[in-house]
């Protein structure tokens, strides 16, 4: 398999997921964790996967599961399960997991796996991608350990551009996020259309567009054009509460392509920056039509 499109298809690893309450007792975790690790012995770089607007975080494990397949620890906390509009207790919780992992993470990976701190990343999906850039910029608390890559899958920003949620990420001035690490930044073209009479899930002004703008170099922007800002999730996703909230977005129909390039562009983007092989990425870069889906935008600013 050449360079570049090997990322989108299963990595050589076996994956181990596991399901881990929180709670307030040691060694429990600050919010129940969902961890995807391979099993193979080795030491492996960190991925802290943030889930969407009222998603659980069970909903995108096919996706985790690709990343951890190709050589990443992948840990998704439940922040919440409802939750108003401001985000700075999910930023703060985010933020303690962290603290968390950074001391017990290391006793719950399968035997002879090991986690090397030093190379940690964090991704988002949708409100969960604001948490991720916020998480990074220390919007709220500052984290204990330093993030050299930041990934916003369809990041939202709140309802629109004077409406963003608080503690706001966009300051609307280009090249603004100083988060000190890589950022990769991958759009839905259909997250910003209505579904119906339903607001769109992505709007314009607070979603993946702007959040590109604002990234400086080294960044990465891809956009999905044919597809719709849920359209990564796992095949199938019951809803919270009996509402699958996720079916008020418009989608481009199977899932399975855009979760695949999804994970694909994360592995090859964190193997870049996290692991100094940029083999994949830059393939990527010279040719886009790797992708298991068309690419609408393919940006790169690596200097």
């Amino acid at each position: 398999m050449t360079a570049g499109a090997r990322v989108f298809l299963t990595g050589k690893y076996t994956v181990s997921v596991r399901h881990l309450g929180g709670g307030a007792a040691v060694p429990s975790p600050p919010k129940p964790l969902l961890v995807a690790s391979p099993t193979d012995e080795g030491e492996f770089p960190l991925l802290l996967f943030l889930h969407g607007y009222l998603l659980y975080n069970s909903f995108y494990t096919q996706l985790i599961s690709h990343v951890a397949s190709h050589g990443f620890i992948v840990v998704a906390p439940q922040l919440y399960t409802l939750s108003g509009p401001d985000t700075s207790d999910e930023i703060e919780n985010a933020a303690l997991t962290v603290e968390w992992l950074a001391v017990s993470l290391p006793s719950i990976l399968p035997p002879r796996v090991a986690v090397d701190f030093a190379k940690l990343g964090v991704a988002g999906h949708s409100r969960g991608g604001k948490v991720a850039f916020g998480l990074v910029l220390g919007l709220v608390k500052k984290p204990k350990l330093k993030f050299s890559a930041v990934i916003g899958i369809d990041p939202v920003d709140g309802m629109d551009k004077a409406n963003q949620t608080p503690p706001l990420v966009l300051t609307y001035v280009p090249r603004s996020l100083q988060t000190n690490a890589a950022a990769m930044v991958i759009g839905s073209g259909l997250g910003e259309q209505r579904k119906g009479v339903f607001p769109p899930c992505a709007p314009a002004g607070v979603n993946h567009k702007d959040f590109a703008a604002e990234c400086p170099p080294p960044s990465i922007y891809l956009v999905a054009g044919e597809f719709g800002h849920f359209d990564m999730l796992d095949d199938v996703t019951p809803g919270l509460r009996g509402k699958a909230t996720y079916c008020l977005c418009k989608s481009g129909g199977k899932r399975e392509p855009l979760r695949r390039f999804v994970a694909g562009a994360v592995v090859a983007f964190l193997k870049a920056f996290l692991l100094g092989d940029d083999a994949d990425l830059l393939a990527l870069k010279g040719d886009p039509s790797l992708s298991p889906v068309l690419l609408s935008t393919a940006e790169f600013c690596l200097e």
